[in-house]
């Protein structure tokens, strides 16, 4: 994939379709319907997906292979024998994890220094050493990585062309920072914005602003965390293509930036460069951003989707694009969901797993979940 620049931005949809390999393939069996019991049968029970080709068992291992979905650009490394593993993460075509010592190691492409081995060289297999120690939450944007420290503080690495690393410049790191852009956070989302949930429950935002994603009122750019909230109230938050989406604690979803697909769900193809003052949807218990899509997982343990369709990423059985929330479900018995380019994904409460969304062959693409079979 070719090297984005600031005079290229203007073709994010077109970079993603050919520079993010996403998803996770499945057994093979299409067509499923929401109460059907997990046909893999998994003697491995699942705990989170890295949308792309990682997975994290109950037992903290990592497995990834290139199981369908991805699109080429690529290869997807294949590993096996990673353990004591608490989190994974999927960034442009990078992959992060969060051992449970609270280091952090990353693999895959690193053109920008996003893995934080001081190298650009990329990697396909698992460094043996962290790269960073005393971590509680990893965010890899597009091409660079955050961590989210156990004090509370920000390190990010990586690209910096948009100021995605706020360190109030625009180069490139290629290990991580030794002191932190900011304090006092809970989260932290990212894909070529970089956005964090205060302590205190409001949002911030920096980076790339092209399509009002940061929040703050502009289009233009930020290298460095602002000082104010552009939303309060809010309980988790998550990094699009090109917009953000805040879960208030009232269990409502409002988001804003780009709108062209309807991923903001609220009505229009209208984009917004702040908060809306109402939610698009209630009674949500988390959300997921990819390109141009989005996906709540209900209090009742279902899924929704909303905005770009043309994989199938909303799940529901067609290719038709949504600017609104849909009043059914895709899938339901759902623990966690997760999101990033044009596939979706749920871990179950019985600890399977399903994505939909971008094939790796090319139409026809998975337009309904289907079950993940390690």
């Amino acid at each position: 994939m070719p090297k984005r620049t600031g005079l290229e931005i203007s073709f994010y949809a077109l970079l993603i379709a050919i520079g993010v390999p996403f998803g996770l393939l499945a057994c093979g069996r299409s067509g499923l319907s929401p109460g059907d019991d997990d046909p893999c049968g998994h003697a491995v029970p699942i705990k989170a997906i890295a949308p792309g080709a990682c997975v994290l068992t109950t037992a903290g291992d990592v497995r990834c292979r290139d199981y369908g979905f991805n699109d080429g650009d690529a290869r997807i490394p294949e590993i096996d024998g990673l353990s004591g593993v608490k989190a994974i993460a999927r960034g442009g075509a990078q992959y992060c994890a969060l051992m449970t010592s609270g280091g952090v190691r990353c693999w895959g492409r690193n053109e920008y220094g996003q893995l934080g081995d001081g190298t650009l060289v990329g990697r396909s297999t698992v460094p043996a050493s962290d790269v960073l120690t005393g971590v509680q939450a990893i965010a890899p944007g597009f091409f660079h990585t955050c961590a989210l420290t156990i004090s509370g503080g920000v390190r990010c690495w990586g690209q910096n062309s948009f100021g995605q690393l706020g360190d109030g410049t625009t180069e490139n790191r290629s290990i991580p920072p030794n002191s932190d852009v900011l304090t006092g956070v809970q989260a932290i989302a990212a894909d070529d914005h970089t956005c964090v949930l205060m302590i205190s429950g409001g949002v911030r935002c920096w980076g790339l602003n092209l399509s009002g994603q940061l929040g703050d009122g502009s289009y233009e750019p930020r290298l460095a965390p602002p000082e104010r909230d552009v939303l309060t109230g809010v309980q988790a938050i998550a990094a699009g293509g090109t917009h953000t989406c805040a879960l208030m604690t009232t269990g409502g979803v409002r988001c804003w930036g780009s709108n062209s697909f309807g991923e903001l769900g609220d009505g229009t193809s209208k984009s917004r460069p702040t908060p809306p003052t109402s939610d698009v949807l209630t009674g949500v218990q988390a959300i997921a951003a990819g390109a141009f899509h989005t996906c709540a997982l209900m209090a009742s343990g279902s899924v929704r989707c909303w905005g770009r369709n043309y994989e199938g990423e909303l799940g529901d059985g067609t290719a038709n694009g949504r600017s609104t929330p849909p009043e059914s479900d895709v899938l339901t018995g759902v623990q966690t969901i997760a999101a990033r380019g044009y596939v979706s994904c749920a871990v179950t409460t019985t600890s399977g797993a399903r994505c939909w969304g971008m094939n790796s062959n090319g139409p026809p693409y998975h337009i309904t979940p289907i079950p993940i079979c390690l």
